[in-house]
């Protein structure tokens, strides 16, 4: 039976523009079978919410009939007997209404995989499209943030109780989801601290990205989700990192997720305080930008630079420079064996000021690669050889 069916769409840009979560519409489902393989064994009962902003729009609760007996073992876990489905709709019938409920909604589930694979395995019988929906897994994200201390074990009974749900899970279809209803707003409201706010966020909330670094996704909510430059800094204001986007807020975000897998960048993550952005109208003009921007922040940068192992960055290249990099801008820090010729007084030598010696040597590195990215970019076209012509 399905209960004010709540149709509402989610906007197509839900994972690049990162909406918040209360805007997103949810569809928690849970099924009962009649066992565990998704190929081999059938549905025996739907059960669905559709929530959004925390409250309840809508919900779907049907037995299913699976066109073969129900084992005695799953009779017993579940209570649904032979009889209860004999005149139940098929999954032919079930299975549309769920997809028209589900529509253009996050699906939801405790343990995800096994509730989709029957989803799916359901549409490729019927010959259904599958809609590829965004799944978020509610035993997934405990297992991130709820302890051992605190329940036994990952379990949906577990953590209704943790979470004071206001059902108590029974292996019945409505009923599970509904508890896991609760469960998933417990979680959420855990994870909100570390800066999973937006459905972005969450989708990736489950990936294994240090505490330290996901509390700092925070940086990118105040971005425009425009095209442009963007800089990391630190509690001084230096900066850290320089690149550029054509959506700064969704690419400042993609920092924070399990798909940054550069342990620099980790490491500058940490030390970062905020992000300044520097919007241009195209993506075209923020690359010419990028440039300028780099030259501009080289003073601020040098302090950062003096620090052997600090993460050093190469203000020419917007990258973080690599190990061997940093090693060389060490070594030329320190006194040459070979004896440097003195100049005169206005001459302004480097002997004798290991501060001008730091920042002849940096600003070398930063042409070189420089001038490498810029050959790489516009290489020089060969010209035709031209004979002499004798008179």
């Amino acid at each position: 039976m399905v209960t004010s069916p709540f149709t509402t769409s989610v906007q197509p840009t839900l994972l690049q523009d990162g909406p918040g979560l209360h805007e997103v519409d949810f569809v928690v489902v849970d099924l009962e079978t009649t066992g565990g393989s998704a190929t081999a064994d059938r549905i025996t009962e739907i059960g669905a919410v559709r929530v959004r902003g925390g409250e309840v729009t809508g919900e779907l609760g049907t037995l299913v009939n699976p066109g073969r007996a129900i084992p005695p073992t799953i009779t017993v876990l579940t209570g649904i007997t032979d009889a209860m489905v004999v005149t139940a709709p098929p999954e032919e019938e079930v299975l549309p209404t769920f997809l028209e409920f589900a529509r253009d909604a996050v699906l939801v589930a405790h343990n995800a995989r096994f509730d989709m694979g029957f989803l799916r395995a359901a549409c490729e019988r019927m010959g259904l499209e599958w809609p590829r929906p965004v799944v978020v897994d509610t035993l997934a994200l405990a297992r991130r943030v709820v302890t051992r201390d605190e329940a036994p074990n990952h379990k949906l009974g577990s953590l209704a109780r943790l979470f004071r749900a206001q059902v108590a899970p029974d292996h019945r279809a409505l009923t599970d989801a509904r508890a896991t209803v609760d469960v998933l707003h417990g979680l959420l409201a855990r994870l909100a601290p570390l800066g999973v706010t937006h459905l972005s966020d969450l989708v990736t909330a489950a990936d294994p990205v240090p505490e330290a670094v996901r509390r700092k996704a925070t940086l990118a909510d105040g971005l425009p989700p425009l095209p442009g430059v963007y800089q990391f800094l630190d509690a001084q204001d230096r900066i850290l990192y320089v690149g550029t986007a054509t959506n700064l807020r969704s690419r400042v975000r993609s920092y924070f997720t399990a798909s940054e897998k550069r342990r620099r960048i980790t490491e500058m993550l940490r030390i970062a305080t905020r992000v300044h952005p520097i919007p241009a109208p195209t993506p075209l003009e923020a690359s010419v930008r990028e440039l300028p921007a780099h030259r501009r922040a080289l003073p601020a940068v040098q302090p950062a630079l003096t620090q052997p192992g600090s993460g050093a960055v190469d203000p020419a290249h917007r990258r973080v420079l690599p190990a061997r990099v940093d090693r060389a801008a060490s070594a030329a820090r320190r006194p040459r064996p070979r004896a440097v010729p003195e100049q005169g007084p206005g001459h302004g030598g480097p002997r004798g000021d290991p501060g001008r010696v730091r920042a002849a040597a940096l600003h070398r590195a930063a042409a070189a690669r420089a001038t490498t990215r810029s050959q790489c970019l516009r290489p020089a076209q060969a010209r035709p050889l031209r004979r002499p012509v004798r008179r």
